[in-house]
This record gives C-alpha cells, sequence and structure tokens, in this order.
C-alpha cells in the first residue's frame, strides 16, 4: 500500500508539472488508494445528492463528537470508485495494535450514523448504508464471538478447526463446534441488541445536533467536500459538545477534585510527557 500510495503520488505530481512531490499529493494519493478515483462523470440528480450529503455528515459529525474514534479527516460528496457516492475519511493519530470495548463501541456507531441521518430527516433509508452494515455487524459480531464483550461472558465462540478424530469427504463435516444450537441464538440475539443499542445512542446524538447535521450537509452540498478544519468549526459553532465515554483519554484527562482520590496523587499526562 505504501509503494502504491509513492506511485500515485509520483504521478499526480508529474501531471501537474511538478518537479517534486509534495504533501498535497501525497494526500490525494491516499485518497485514490483508499477510497478510488474520482467519478465526476456519475451524475447524481439533486434528491440523491442531498440523501448523500445527509448520510456523510452524519458520520462525520458522530465521529468528531465520540472522542474514542479517529480524528476525521475529510468529508466528501464526490463520487469515488466503482460503487462510493460520498466517503468520510478518518485518520488514526498514531499506530494502534489494541482496540477497547469503548473504541469498537464508537465504531459501530460511527459507521451507522449514515442510515440514521437518512431515516431522520427523510423518514426514510436507502440502500447506501449495505457496507456500514455489514461492517458494524460484523464488529459486533466479533465482540460477542472472539472478544468476550458482551453479556455472554469472556468467552471465545469461533469454531474451532477440523477435528483430528474425524475423516471428512470435504463436505466440512467434520468441524467442531464450540457452542450448541441454543447458544448460536443467543450469539445472534446479543450481536442484534449491540447494534440495536448503537443505533439508539446514534439517535439521540443526532437529534441533539441537528442543526450541526443540517449545516455540516448544506456545506457539503455547496462545495463537496468539507476538510477537518471547516468541520471543527461548524460543530464547535452549534454544538452542544462532545460526548465523554468512560475510558477513554478524554475522560482520564479530567482531573477529579483531591478529596475524590484521597491521598493519590492527581496524575497530569501532559506533565508526566514534559518531565
Amino acid at each position: 500500500d505504501l509503494a502504491n500510495l509513492v506511485n500515485e503520488a509520483a504521478l499526480l505530481a508529474a501531471r501537474r508539472g511538478k518537479k517534486v512531490v509534495g504533501l498535497q499529493e501525497f494526500n490525494d494519493g491516499v485518497e485514490r488508494v483508499t477510497a478510488g478515483l474520482e467519478k465526476k462523470q456519475r451524475l447524481m440528480h439533486e434528491e440523491e445528492k442531498q440523501r448523500v450529503a445527509y448520510h456523510e455528515a452524519g458520520h462525520a459529525l458522530v465521529a468528531f463528537c465520540l472522542p474514542n474514534t479517529d480524528p476525521v479527516h475529510k468529508v466528501s460528496i464526490i463520487p469515488r470508485g466503482l460503487a462510493a457516492l460520498g466517503y468520510t475519511m478518518q485518520r488514526p493519530e498514531q499506530d494502534r495494535y489494541l482496540m477497547t470495548q469503548g473504541e469498537l463501541e464508537s465504531r459501530i456507531q460511527v459507521l451507522l450514523a449514515g442510515t440514521i441521518a437518512e431515516e431522520m430527516i427523510f423518514e426514510d433509508v436507502s440502500t447506501g448504508a449495505q457496507n456500514d452494515l455489514e461492517r458494524s455487524s460484523e464488529i459486533a459480531r466479533g465482540m460477542v464471538m472472539d472478544y468476550g464483550m458482551s453479556r455472554l461472558g469472556r468467552v471465545t465462540y469461533r469454531e474451532n478447526g477440523r477435528s483430528p478424530f474425524l475423516a471428512t469427504g470435504g463436505d466440512g463435516h467434520s468441524k467442531l463446534y464450540s457452542h450448541s444450537e441454543q447458544t448460536a441464538r443467543e450469539i445472534d440475539e446479543e450481536v442484534k441488541r449491540i447494534v440495536d443499542d448503537s443505533l439508539q445512542k446514534v439517535r439521540d446524538m443526532l437529534a441533539e445536533r441537528k442543526d450541526v447535521l443540517v449545516a455540516i450537509s448544506e456545506k457539503l452540498l455547496e462545495q463537496e467536500v468539507i476538510d477537518a478544519d471547516e468541520l471543527r468549526e461548524i460543530v464547535e459553532r452549534l454544538s452542544p459538545g462532545p460526548r465523554i465515554v468512560p475510558g477513554t483519554d478524554v475522560e482520564k484527562k479530567i482531573k477529579r477534585p483531591a478529596s475524590d482520590i484521597g491521598a493519590e496523587e492527581i496524575f497530569d499526562p501532559d506533565a508526566a510527557e514534559g518531565s
């Protein structure tokens, strides 16, 4: 992927008549590699364009309001690739090797925010959320079956490999399953509960910030692309404020009164970094 990015950036610089590959070419290269080529010739009628704008505004607004998500870098309603009519690009600030339960739940909420924004504004939903629903459902299933992040307990339910004691004719019937049919139903119910809870949280969040959602959408319809600074300006001007989710860096940086901590020293991460 890195090689593809450098190649794309170099090609863009050459097409623009530049002798040096600059930051803009690398930024544009990232979009071409991750989201595909711009398809400006793919014309959408006005109602569809409005729906895409609200869909992407929903993703961007929820991603901004949840502090344990990757920062939003760019929001666009310019079609790209084979199917994408718009996209919200988030970029991590550092390499990550672990994800907490709260971070996974926030990722689900960001994915579901597009369809909820459509539901709220148009009182109907579209097929544009298919990939979002697939990804959010898969994250929820991973939380239940792989990571022990559900009411079913700290256990894993993924199927085991092929039984070493049974011969197989290639039909796959000799695989070992670590749960019964009843447990499989409970897993499905728990996955649905996680997704449904996330849907309700997103509904509440967007209902509270409907004016912000509308403002972001109108800006997208006006200029098709919003960068991080423009998004921040709109949200901070109109929003009641970001949500603070337990277990996140934002909450940890809030200093509690010394009386609540006892003899413990108040930890200031910024001071620690400077020491």
